[in-house]
């Protein structure tokens, strides 16, 4: 009977490489480059939900 823990592996969701969640602190990440990328990401806003605008979008101080 083998009691040795079964290791979780995962897709990096940067480089798409194999890497494990057991004992990786990068998690869900490969490498701490990887996370650096996403994170220079998100700071860039390159990740955004498309939204339709509303005529409020539009409107300046003077508007209101």
């Amino acid at each position: 009977m083998n009691t040795s823990p079964t290791l979780t592996t995962l897709a990096c969701p940067r480089c798409q490489q194999s890497t494990t969640w057991q004992n990786n602190p990068s998690r869900p990440f490969c490498s701490e480059r990887c996370k650096l990328i996403d994170l220079g990401a998100w700071a860039n806003e390159d990740y955004a939900i498309p939204v339709e605008p509303t005529p409020n979008d539009f409107l300046t101080e003077e508007d209101e």
